[in-house]
């Protein structure tokens, strides 16, 4: 089975215990869907199984690098404060310019890296060995493959280690996870609360048992 890989800088909030059963919710500052029910969601699961499962979130960037930073991210921890289209949903949808829901779990942000060191990484490796078949591949497709995904990430000022590791499809993404982080469920985009709280209830009943 797939692993999660958690590539984080030190963590901005709170300190993550790593369960049997785990969540990382992935976002980012400048995403409103994010705000509108990703950050309410993870908080109700996190009061309903805080005890038994684990979570943390990762802030992360993959695009509008000025809103997406570590310093926003600590913004918002610290006083709620919105950038970006988050700011502007807020303002003109309620006239607010900071988020009245303070997360409750703790958070992160990805590790951010450029991308030479990036391919010269070890990280580099482990996301071309998840493509499927990579390794069916022969020696020749394989260094054509790694070279096409070079050309692409070539063109990113920053590369974020736990979206692109994870070939993540964008924020905010939920992942579910074991203490071997294996991954046992990838959520992406809106989702219902009763999906995913009727999941982890599954999970930590059978590890429990």
């Amino acid at each position: 089975m797939s692993k999660f890989h958690l590539n984080i800088q030190d963590l901005v909030q709170g300190e993550f215990q790593l369960k049997k059963v785990n969540v990382a919710f992935v976002f980012q500052v400048n995403c409103p869907g994010c705000f509108i029910y990703g950050i309410p969601i993870t908080n109700e699961l996190n009061n309903l199984f805080a005890d038994k499962v684990g979570f943390i979130g990762v802030a992360t960037a993959f695009e509008d690098f000025q809103f997406n930073n570590e310093e926003n991210l600590k913004l918002l921890l610290a006083d709620g404060t919105l950038v970006g289209e988050t700011k502007k949903y807020y303002n003109s949808n309620y006239g607010l310019s900071k988020y009245s829901e303070p997360l409750t779990f703790p958070t992160a942000f990805d590790r951010m890296t450029n991308s030479e060191d990036f391919f010269n990484s070890a990280s580099f490796d482990v996301m071309c060995n998840s493509i499927p078949d990579f390794t069916a591949f022969s020696e020749t497709e394989q260094a054509i493959l790694k070279q096409r995904i070079k050309a692409h990430y070539a063109q990113i000022p920053v590369i974020a280690e736990t979206f692109t590791i994870n070939q993540l499809r964008g924020t905010p993404s939920f992942i579910i996870f074991d203490d071997q982080y294996t991954i046992l469920g990838h959520y992406f985009g809106h989702q219902s609360q009763e999906v995913l709280k009727a999941k982890l209830a599954e999970l930590v009943e059978s590890v429990h048992n």
